[in-house]
Formats: C-alpha cells, structure tokens, sequence
C-alpha cells in the first residue's frame, strides 16, 4: 500500500492514478487553462527541489500571501514535501499585519502573488533578518526590481530541475519520509481578542477532518470544486482543497475575485460551500433581479415559489412529497427553479454547505426551496470538523450529528468538548494558552453547545458570551433571540436573567403586519398594535414559538415567562442602536418594573411608555401587559 499519511503522499499517489486527467483549472485572460495531476506533481518536485538549492531545511516556515491561484498550492505542497511548514497571510493584510505573522512564525521564504505583495516585503524586508527570499509568480511591474532577495516562481522552477540533477531521487526520499505527525501548516486566527495566534496543524489532523467531510459530502475524480475561500484560512484545507486532493475532484480557480459568480457558472461546480453573507447576498440577488423583472418572470416567481418551500418543509419533516406536489414540482422546476439555479451557477450542484454563524431562516428556506440541498456544518481551526448534517437529516436549527471519528463530551458549565485526530497540535510560541485548550486530550472549543435527543448538536454560543442564572445554569441569550427572531410572527425579542434570577424570561415584540394578518384570517377583531399584542390568542401564537425555542435548550436554561411588549423595540428612543442591537442596560433600567413583574407573583403589570412619533411630537402609551407562563 503507498503511503497516504501527508499531503505530498496523497499527490504523488494521485499522480500515479490519475496521471493525464485534469486536476486544476484556472481562468486566465477569459480562458480556462488546465493543469493535469502530472503537471501537478512536477511543479510541486521542482519548486520543492528549487527552494532545497536556496536553503529551504526540514521544520523551515514559508508564508503565502496572493489570491487563489495554482502557484498559491505548489508552493504549499513544495514547501511541505521538503519537510517544511507553510502559512498563510490574508490578501488584504497591511505590512504591519504581514510583519507580524512572518517575524511569529521566523518565515525563511515568502512565496507573493503579485507586485502589491512583494512591495508590502520590500517595504519590511530589513525588519525580518530570517527572511531569505521573497518568490512572485506574477511578474507584471517587477521588470525593473532588481532587489537580490528576489526571485521568480519559474526560476525557482529551473533551479529544481538542475538541482534534480545533481541529486536524483531527493525529492522522492524527502516526501516518504514524511509522517503524518509533521506540522503541515500554522493557521492564523483572526486576532479579535488580541494578537492573532498561530494554529499549529499537522498532516493527520487536516487530512482525516477532510476525511470526515468527504464522508458527509461524497466527491469523486469526476467532480467540479470552486476555489473561493481565502487560502489562508484554514476553511480552505477542510472544505476544499484537501477534499479535492482526497477524492481527485477537479479544483477550478476564477480569475478574478470580482469575476466569481461568472466563472461559477461557467464550471458548474457540484458542491459549493459559502458564508451566510454570501448565501444571504445570493437571495438578495433574486429578490433584487425580480423587481426589475418583467411581468411574466415576476408572475411566474410568485406563482412556484411556495411550491418550492412546500416540498422543502415536506422533507425537513422528514416526509415524502405525495404524487400531487411532486408532479406540481416538476412544472416549477422546469419554469423556475432550473432556470434560477443556472443562473446562479448552481445547476450541478447536488449539496451545499453554510457555516461559520447563523444563517437567516428565510434564506435557508429559500434556497432549500429552489432545489438546492444547503446543510449546517460546524468546525473550528482548533477541533477540525465536529459536526455537520448528513444527507435525510437536515434540521435548521441543529448543526448536524458529530462528524466521523470525533468524541464529544459537555461540562457542567456547558463548554463542548473534542477528541479526535482533527485536533490541532497547539499554539505557536505560546504554551500557556495552548495548556488552556489542549488539557488530557480534549480540545475545550470554548463553545455552548447542548445535544437534542436526536444526537444533532445545537449551537448556543461562545461560553463566554453566556449568562448565568441563581443556580450557576448557563443560558444563551443572543442565540435564544436570534431563534426567537426567525418566527413571523415575532420581529424581536430581549431574553431576561442573571445571577440573581431564577429562570429564564422574555420580553417579546410581535410582527404587527404579520399578526396582524393571522389575526384576520382567524377573525380575531383588533383596533391597535396595543390592543392586539395582549389577546389571549396572540399569546398562544407567540407561546407556541417559544416552545418550539425550548425545545432546542437545556431544561434549565428554557425561558419560563414572558410578555407581549404594547410597542415595538425603537432606536428613536435609545432601546435598539441604529443598527438594531438591544441596548440591554438601558432596556433593563426602562422596564424595570415589567422585569419585576415576570419575577413577581403579578399577572399583569401597568406600563407607561414615553413614544416619540415621526413627526417628532411625544406622547404617553398606557396599558397593562399580561405576564404569561410557559
């Protein structure tokens, strides 16, 4: 059996597999210019054995900064076929930023993109006295360069080859002797609580967290892959590169960050995986595109669109549609849905992945309800893959059953715990934090999570974003909002508690619109917003959702009352900042006396409120808020 323990072994396999067939591809001046895993292997050998001939030795760093393009993964896979460690530097990154992470890691080698990315190295060279060379492979505007620590990608090339020469059978030695303990890569995290740490990543730890994903999202040699997470980011490796490298899958790159959603569509990949904001920007396109649509395109949208959430809300229940819907769904498909997801690029693709943090429950249906399979997926740079949905299990509010070969535990507190080969190896340069996460084997993510009874894990949020109740019970009450939020009926919502509090409460702001249609279709009469956020009936409504919310939560930390505000959250009036945060302080301070009352023994309360209108004229709202048990 060859060995598959490192990357570099997983390349040369597949070149002996898979020698002539295409690999990668890559938009170059509006042409698609393809490499095979032969010409995969010998740039990977030959700037391996080039970087040998410059100095490069076993446990040397190289950092990587540039867009994503073959050269960025060469040089990667080079550097670690020589035994040494790649890193990457987001694009955007000011010299100060690049300074950072390659004085951190003592980079030896710098491997850039472009002009813009060999200034930023000039500009610091002489503060980094490790720094040997600086590699570009795109050598627009450097003609004139003429610094000595220079070089080009295709000279580095040259050097290889002659290199070879005098050293036959070198790099054929140095990539069997790698193990999948050696350090592949350090990840840089974002630094949002300090200074970007350095994430030390070994060969088995990535490999078998692709392996995990591949198991969920089954890819093979005749596959399509889009290349369009930073290189930098560690989400690369789980959800692209690696898997591509593990499944042959052809890994196709854009020309242009600006020229993506043209060149997705041109490759119609079968698996995508992007960010909310992405997800989210793509169901804003359609929404935008059909306002300025003409009459029968609109006619059409609207008319097979609940079609499509139809069948999806059928199948999140876990039913099959019967044969009236899925007869209609073949006419919206062929009149809508197939002609939307090609346009979108997304007619090959057979599932999708969202991740990183909560995606709007509206988007997640919309984009179910045009045909496409769209599934949570829950990883860490530290823990590798820990969950994601498989296929028949997808749940909106869960991320998924834990991933292949990891082991999960939850402490009293509620942190969730890892084990399993995706851990990361440690920090760099820093033992005191790494001893804070790595302890007896488990990795402590820092993360609330709970486990429903159907195994499917539930993200709550960062533990330290966590309240605390009399008790010492931990609840979560940004993630109980945000659920709370995706209700129609429900356009917000403030989760009361505290060290000196019970149990968990709410304030709740019904959708009026939405109500108030609900209210009208059940023949429910109503004159205000006042008068229709205290029936009985809405109350029921809105207790219903709050059920369904405690459901996803542990017992002790579910929300027990609550109360349906007389008026909507207002930035006007300092309750909600501009951009709909709650202020919560000074919301607590206002309805000070409705907070009581839900902690009290009182069945409703007497509320005065200051509103400003429009207008700018002010006046009072009186009424008595109903307090309601759950």
């Amino acid at each position: 059996m060859e060995k598959r323990e490192t990357i570099p072994q997983i390349i040369k396999s597949n070149r002996d597999r898979w020698g002539p067939r295409i690999a990668m591809s890559m938009k170059m001046f509006g042409v698609w210019h393809r490499y095979s895993w032969q010409d995969y292997y010998d740039n990977v050998k030959y700037f391996s054995l080039g970087m040998i001939s410059l100095g490069l030795e076993s446990g040397d760093v190289v950092c990587i900064i540039g867009d994503n393009e073959p050269q960025w993964f060469w040089g990667e896979f080079a550097t670690q076929a020589a035994g040494g460690i790649a890193t990457g530097i987001f694009v955007d990154s000011i010299p100060s930023e690049v300074k950072y992470v390659a004085e951190h890691s003592d980079a030896k080698f710098a491997i850039v993109n472009d002009q813009e990315q060999t200034d930023k190295f000039l500009e610091i060279k002489d503060e980094l006295p490790l720094l040997k060379k600086v590699i570009y492979w795109d050598p627009k505007g450097l003609r004139n360069y003429e610094d000595s620590i220079l070089i080009s990608f295709d000279e580095v090339l040259e050097l290889g080859k002659e290199y070879e020469k005098e050293h036959p059978g070198l790099f054929e030695e140095n990539v069997e002797a790698g193990k999948g303990e050696d350090i592949a890569f350090i990840y840089y995290t974002s630094g949002t609580t300090g200074l970007p740490k350095g994430a030390m990543l070994n060969h088995r730890a990535l490999i078998t967290t692709a392996e995990g994903f591949v198991d969920r999202y089954p890819l093979d040699e005749n596959d399509d892959l889009i290349s369009n997470f930073p290189a930098a980011w560690v989400g690369d490796s789980y959800f692209a590169t690696i898997p591509h490298l593990l499944s042959g899958a052809k890994l196709n790159f854009p020309e242009e960050p600006e020229t993506i959603a043209e060149d997705t569509r041109e490759v119609g990949p079968n698996f995508v995986i992007y960010g909310p904001r992405q997800w989210e920007g793509l169901v804003s396109e359609i929404q935008v595109k059909m306002v300025d649509a003409n009459p029968l395109k609109r006619f059409t949208y609207n008319l097979f669109l609940p079609v499509g959430h139809k069948i999806a809300d059928i199948k999140f229940e876990g039913k099959t549609p019967n044969l009236f819907w899925r007869i209609l769904h073949q006419i919206a498909y062929l009149a809508l849905f197939r002609p939307l997801k090609d346009r979108l690029g997304l007619s090959k693709v057979r599932f999708a992945v969202t991740g990183s943090s909560v995606l709007s429950l509206d988007t997640f249906r919309l984009i179910h309800a045009i045909g496409v399979e769209l599934r949570q997926c829950y990883a860490s740079t530290e823990a590798g893959l820990i969950s994601s949905h498989g296929k028949g299990e997808i749940k909106f509010e869960s991320v998924g059953r834990p991933a292949l070969g990891t082991s999960l535990k939850i402490t009293k507190e509620g942190e969730l715990l890892v084990n399993s080969d995706c851990m990361f190896t440690g920090y760099h340069k820093n033992e005191e934090k790494t001893a804070e996460t790595l302890i007896d084997g488990w990795c402590h993510t820092g993360d609330a999570v709970n486990i429903n009874e159907q195994g499917h894990l539930i993200f709550m949020d960062r533990l330290e974003h966590m309240g605390q109740l009399k008790s010492g019970a931990k609840y979560a009450p940004q993630y109980i909002e945000g659920r709370l939020r995706f209700s129609p009926y429900i356009k917000d919502a403030m989760v009361i508690g505290g060290k000196d509090k019970d149990y968990v409460s709410a304030i709740v702001n019904i959708d009026f619109a939405m109500v108030g249609k609900w209210a009208e279709r059940h023949r429910i009469p109503y004159t205000t917003f006042v008068d229709l956020s205290q029936k009985k009936a809405v109350a029921d409504l809105v207790r219903q959702d709050l059920e369904r919310v405690n459901g996803y939560l542990p017992e002790q930390s579910r929300v027990q009352k609550f109360v349906l505000l007389h008026k909507e959250f207002d930035p006007d009036e300092a309750e909600l900042t501009r951009t709909r945060k709650l202020r919560r302080e000074f919301m607590e301070e206002r309805y000070k006396n409705l907070i009581d009352a839900l902690y009290g023994n009182k069945d409703e309360v007497d509320v005065q409120a200051a509103v400003t209108y429009r207008d700018g004229r002010k006046g009072q709202v009186t009424t008595s808020v109903q307090v309601r048990d759950i």
